[in-house]
């Protein structure tokens, strides 16, 4: 276990959260905009997994980064979601193992 503990890279945890405003007129449109947005931080190597949660619960999804916890904030500051006020964010430094993955 230890060298395996050893072998830990840091990550950062986003959890998503709705607010009233997500059933607002326009924002599913907005919404789209951060999904998209998404896709381009997938891309970049930036999100590296990413989880929509669809319950009655006021959590809308979490995320896994491979960037630090301020470069997280930052990003997530700049998502149209949050900054149109339908979603909130708090971001949480992790370490995991690389490599891990969701099986198929």
């Amino acid at each position: 276990m230890q060298e395996m503990l050893g072998k830990t890279k840091p990550y950062t945890v986003l959890i998503l959260h709705k607010t009233s405003k997500r059933d607002e007129p326009g924002a599913d449109k907005i919404i789209m905009e951060h999904g998209r947005r998404n896709f381009a931080l997938r891309r970049d190597g930036k999100l590296l997994v990413v989880c929509p949660i669809r319950d009655e619960t006021d959590v809308a999804g979490i995320g896994v980064f491979a960037t630090s916890v301020e470069e997280t904030r930052k990003l997530y500051e700049a998502d149209p979601a949050v900054k149109a006020g339908i979603l909130t964010f708090e971001v949480h430094a992790t370490r995991s193992f690389p490599g891990d993955a969701l099986a198929k």
